[in-house]
Formats: C-alpha cells, structure tokens, sequence
C-alpha cells in the first residue's frame, strides 16, 4: 500500500509522469490512494472572491466563509480533476471528501508545531480515520483521490485540514508501506535554505529532535513525516513533485527525503 501526498505546484502533471508512475505501481499489484492539496487553486478562488487569508506557523487560518470556498474547491474542483486526469491515462480512479461517511473526523486544531497555541478558525486534527469508504473503492479496482476535509467530531461541522497531516493519519490508518510526500523542494534541509544541507535518511527519533527549527510550511511537512511513522506507516519520503522523474525514481526507492522509524 502506498499514499501519496500530491499537491500545490506538483500537481500539474503536464508531461504526466505521475499518471504514468501511479499506472506502473498498480501493474506490480501496489494498491496507491492519493491524498491531495491544493494551495494555488485555493489562493485563487479566496483573491477571486476578494477574501484575503493568513498562515500562522504554516497553517490557513480557516473563518467558515473561508472553509466554504476551500471544501469546493477541494472537493468540486480539484479532487474530480485529479481523478479525471488519471482515468484518462488509464488508471481508474474516483474522488472522495474526506468530510464524508465521515472518513476524516477532526477536533478543531489548537496547536503549532513547535508547541505555541494559536486561533486557526475552523482547522482540525484528525482523530479517528475511518478506511470503510477508501478500502471499498481500492476493493474495486480504483485509486481513491481524497481531499483534506474532514467533520468535527459530534458536530456537524467541518474542518480544513492540511493535506500533509491528512495524509499522514490515511498511511498510519491504512498501515502504508510508504508515504510520498510530493512538495516543492528537492527534501528536508538541516539548514534551509543550504542546498548542500540536505538530508537524504534520518530516523524519526532524530527528525523529532530537531523538528522545532522547521519554519513556514515545511513545518506541517515535518510533523506530517512524524505522525505517519507514530501511526502506522512504515516510512515517509519527501521528494520534489515539480522533478519530472521524481515520483517514478520515488516509488523505486530513490530520491529526496527518505525518514524511517
């Protein structure tokens, strides 16, 4: 079982070299469910409604009018777009919310990474993942493309959460072999932005270590990598999505990142 993570600017698939090491993976018998972002189209459809937002340690500070337009673009939008395009290139797949059944269940997010509390809005931590509607769809033959939202617990309200951590909770649940974390850097620096700093293997006792010094969005990328492995998943890699091999060199074991437990 792999997870993939596929999101911001990774997600264009212009050459489509995703589709194509996604179809590959399935060939070998490899069940693959795809977790999917979306910050560029999301930042585009708050600017064109004229709705201005904020990160605070890395997060979307999420107000309900804010939710409204991410749970559609997510789950209208870009969730049935990145199943369209794998259809197409032959990879049956089906986009699911993550709201629904529910299949992510949330408490409101209080919390930053390094520790510090913080008022993020409607932002949630999943709790619980319930894997009855992805494992129905992997049962017929299918990718699941599920996007990050999810229902608070005993409420009927939903939550944004950050697609990282959302597919870090689907990997330990689903007891993943790997997690693909598919970002906008070539990995995890020791020291951004030094590119001679980065990290090829490191444990997750030593990324826990040193997991205070991540700032911006990286820091949800780091914590993702810990919940996983904590959870269930076997190993993380964070690779360069915009690489056009690095996905296919991913899934044959090389390249960016690779975290173990």
């Amino acid at each position: 079982m792999i997870v993939v993570k596929f999101g911001g600017h990774a997600m264009k698939d212009e050459n489509g070299n995703f589709s194509a090491a996604i179809l590959a993976a399935k060939a070998t018998g490899e069940q693959v469910v795809v977790v999917h972002g979306g910050g560029p189209q999301i930042d585009a459809a708050l600017s064109a409604a004229g709705i201005t937002s904020e990160f605070v340690g890395g997060f979307r500070v999420t107000t309900p009018e804010i939710f409204a337009v991410v749970e559609n673009v997510l789950c209208n939008e870009v969730g049935p777009e990145v199943a369209r395009v794998l259809s197409n290139s032959g990879t049956a797949a089906r986009a699911i919310s993550g709201r629904t059944l529910p299949t992510l269940v949330s408490v409101k997010k209080s919390l930053l990474v390094d520790g510090s509390t913080a008022d993020l809005g409607f932002v949630g931590d999943v709790v619980e993942v319930n894997t009855q509607e992805i494992k129905s769809v992997l049962n017929e033959g299918l990718v699941p493309v599920i996007s990050p939202v999810s229902a608070e617990r005993n409420s009927a309200l939903g939550l944004n959460v950050n697609a990282d951590l959302a597919a870090a909770a689907i990997a330990g649940a689903l007891d993943a072999s790997v997690l693909v974390i598919m970002t906008d850097v070539p990995g995890i620096y020791r020291n951004w932005p030094d590119k001679d700093s980065i990290i090829d293997r490191i444990s997750a006792k030593e990324l826990e270590d040193m997991k205070s010094s991540f700032v911006g969005g990286m820091a949800p990328k780091v914590q993702a990598v810990l919940d996983a492995i904590s959870q269930g998943a076997n190993a993380v890699r964070i690779i360069d999505g915009t690489d056009p091999i690095g996905f296919q060199s991913a899934l044959a074991g090389h390249g960016g990142t690779l975290v173990v437990a």
